[in-house]
């Protein structure tokens, strides 16, 4: 059966040292597929549903959506399981820069920061 609206998305992340994104991101669980010899060299990373695309920056450093704009997550994974992953994050060393609340857009997720000072928010509409 075919669809014709979306059927889901993916993240890109530039990154000025893509194995170490990788490896922060392999911690986390993720599956890394490399393609460093394709025209546009970059890696996937894959777990559950998510997919992360790394991209080579020529920037020496990334800039976060919060420093560039004033606010702003740098992306929102979805899940039910807030709290367990959370805890699971936090036993694997992940800072966790917002614990696991309810918002006031009626979202209950928290917040943690990769390796390249990315926010990325893991939560769900109550």
């Amino acid at each position: 059966m075919s669809t014709k609206g979306f059927t889901h998305c993916l993240q890109i992340f530039p990154s000025s040292d893509m194995n170490k994104t990788t490896a922060f991101y392999e911690l986390l669980g993720f599956r890394a597929v490399r393609y460093l010899e394709s025209e546009e060299p970059h890696i996937c990373l894959y777990r559950d549903q998510i997919e992360i695309v790394l991209t080579k920056s020529t920037k020496e450093y990334i800039v976060p959506n919060r420093e560039i704009h004033g606010y702003g997550y740098d992306a929102y994974f979805i899940t039910n399981n807030q709290e367990e992953m959370e805890n699971e994050f936090r036993t694997l060393g992940v800072k966790i820069v917002r614990p696991l609340s309810s918002t006031d857009y009626n979202n209950k997720e928290f917040v943690f920061e990769d390796i390249d000072r990315r926010w990325i928010a893991v939560g769900n509409k109550q």
